[in-house]
């Protein structure tokens, strides 16, 4: 039998709603509550609420790679968010409280998706505005736009600052996910530093991950993907065998977001002629499991190589930039990396919804943990709001002038 869990009543100012708390042993916050009276949203919805909210809860308790949840008291977490949950009138709503059930872990990898956010995933495309934002010189840039976006359309261009959505200030950290059609008031600087307001509807657009190459001077070619997944993993080693001759490659991770563990294994092999260390992952069990790269079908490319990294560097991105960084394999350049390496389930919600969730931590080669960490460049590239107006890749200029030395 399972222990009970809830003990204590607590009710709503309204008295609509019974809640009884946590005490004993766990295994998940089975909510026993009364609903009679509930004003604020149905009773079918409120009843579905908490068996998604049931379900994340339990996830995390039973495989999150932190046994000890950093410490969080898991069981007060369910109390103190389980009546939002409860009332939350729609699915953004809920999964706002979800997340911020999630938020306190202080993990990278763990989120709670929409069920709407789920079919976008799947259908490689969401709604957005169409600009891509970075922080240089402690404010956000806009780093460049998707052509035919309403960013686009209504001339947004590369260089712009933005200063605040709908009238709010934008902070050190930032996560929009606009709904198809809804509208927000952005103001900006321009490239020279003259206000400007616009009213920009997001619409559904596709979000296939790039690949980019191109030839430099001195033979050398540059590479540029955006995944580590099945398809960006055979484009990668496709152009590193027909290019196997060129005396080196800059590889732009700048706005790779990570991926697949095996086909982050089988991209380390394409520089190597045998398996080499990628370091550990360690689940809630503490065992620690090896990971080593895979040789298959390996371009065994013995060039020069330079790796572009940022900010937006992340997961599996990092991991690749610091193993070929461990190993003497390449040099890192540009910024530090995201510090988000953690590997991740995807676990199916009752509504369709979707929970991310951590189950191993990630350990380099070198011994260190990088999560909340990042990967440190070798050389170090200051990254102006001038450069950014006027085209200027620093660091893209700076792996040349280091192919150029070797």
């Amino acid at each position: 039998m399972r222990p009970a869990i809830w003990s204590g009543v607590r009710r709503l100012v309204s008295g609509a709603l019974v809640l009884l708390f946590f005490s004993g042993c766990v295994t998940r916050p089975a909510a026993r509550i009364s609903l009679e009276g509930l004003a604020i949203s149905p009773r079918e919805q409120a009843q579905r609420n908490l068996h998604v909210f049931d379900v994340v809860w339990d996830l995390v308790n039973r495989k999150h790679y932190d046994v000890n949840l950093g410490g969080l008291d898991w069981q007060e977490a369910a109390a103190v968010h389980g009546e939002a949950a409860a009332m939350a009138s729609d699915e953004r709503a809920l999964y706002r409280v979800l997340n911020a059930l999630l938020a306190p872990l202080g993990d990278s990898h763990t989120h709670a998706i929409t069920p709407a956010q789920v079919v976008e995933r799947r259908n490689r495309e969401r709604a957005r505005t169409g600009f891509y934002l970075t922080r240089v010189e402690d404010a956000w840039s806009v780093q460049d736009v998707l052509p035919g976006s309403p960013a686009a359309m209504a001339g947004v261009q590369a260089g712009w600052l933005a200063v605040a959505r709908n009238g709010e200030p934008l902070g050190v950290q930032i996560d929009f996910n606009p709904a198809d059609g809804e509208v927000a008031l952005w103001d900006f600087l321009d490239g020279y530093n003259a206000p400007i307001r616009l009213a920009l509807a997001a619409k559904r657009l596709p979000t296939v991950a790039q690949q980019v190459f191109k030839r430099l001077a001195d033979g050398f070619i540059y590479l540029r993907f955006d995944e580590f997944s099945g398809v960006d993993r055979r484009w990668f080693s496709r152009q590193l065998s027909e290019h196997y001759g060129a005396p080196g490659v800059v590889i732009d991770l700048r706005r790779n977001s990570g991926g697949e563990t095996f086909s982050l294994g089988i991209s380390v092999g394409e520089f190597f002629d045998h398996p080499v260390d990628c370091g550990a992952f360690i689940g809630r069990d503490h065992v620690r499991r090896v990971k080593n790269s895979w040789q298959l079908g390996s371009a065994n490319y013995r060039g020069q190589v330079v790796i572009l990294v940022d900010g937006a560097t992340g997961s599996a991105a990092e991991i690749f930039a610091a193993v070929l960084q461990y190993h003497g394999r390449a040099v890192v350049v540009g910024r530090r990396t995201a510090g988000a390496v953690l590997a991740s389930w995807f676990h199916r919600l009752p509504d369709g919804g979707q929970l991310q969730l951590s189950r191993e931590d990630y350990v380099a080669p070198s011994g260190h943990r990088l999560e909340g960490r990042g990967v440190e460049p070798d050389v170090v590239v200051a990254r102006s709001l001038d450069d950014l107006r006027n085209g200027r890749d620093r660091d893209l200029q700076e792996a040349l002038r280091i192919l150029r030395e070797r």
